[in-house]
């Protein structure tokens, strides 16, 4: 497939394709050129851009792909050594998970809180009054 119909698949713009490309992370089994000079990409360019995404929507950076990739590629790392990357990665996202509940729960009070306000102050108030307690400053 052309560049452009793998982008709207992907939701990509074609210059992203591109710079995955030139950044190394999708190589010869991704794409490869036709005669004209064209880029074909490959149905493994469609998952390898997914585990792009998937990865950098969990805060992995490019180089940080582009380094697990090369290495999962050339065999670089034991399977312990992968697993403990893998463990890693999971710990920092548990902990970003913590953080997103956090102001969830933030949100849902303040939410709470400002309905309070408009149908019942005195709840209101006392809300307000109950985080205090919990929060003094």
């Amino acid at each position: 497939m052309k560049i452009q119909e793998l982008a709207e698949k992907m939701g990509l713009s074609v210059h992203a394709v591109r710079f995955y490309e030139k950044e190394g992370l999708l190589d010869s089994r991704h794409v490869r050129r036709e005669k004209n000079n064209y880029r074909a990409y490959t149905g493994e360019a469609i998952e390898r851009l997914r585990l792009i995404r998937k990865f950098q929507g969990l805060g992995c950076s490019l180089a940080e792909l582009k380094e697990l990739f090369q290495d999962q590629d050339a065999n670089a790392k034991t399977h312990q050594q992968m697993i403990e990357w893998m463990e890693l990665k999971k710990d920092e996202i548990e902990r970003k998970k913590a953080e997103y509940d956090q102001v969830l729960e933030t949100l849902d009070w303040m939410i709470e809180y400002r309905k309070a306000l408009m149908k019942d102050p005195e709840k209101a108030e006392a809300m307000l009054k109950a985080i205090k307690a919990v929060y003094p400053h």
